[in-house]
């Protein structure tokens, strides 16, 4: 299975407000990576997502 890797994108206007709740550690991880990469939490958060939902087994 092929590494994530987080990148910088664009904005986009397709976007649905919802309210989710994570562990303290998860969030802190996911903010280092943000820092790191220079981008948004939320970027980060839709990126680790969307490549879970690409790498899901359908088993």
């Amino acid at each position: 299975m092929e590494k994530l890797k987080i990148e910088k994108h664009s904005k986009t206007n397709d976007s649905v407000t919802r309210t989710i709740r994570i562990s303290g550690l998860t969030f802190d991880k996911i903010l280092a990576l943000a820092e790191k990469n220079e981008i948004s939490f939320n970027c980060v958060v839709n990126q680790i997502i969307e490549y879970g939902l690409k790498n899901l087994s359908e088993e």
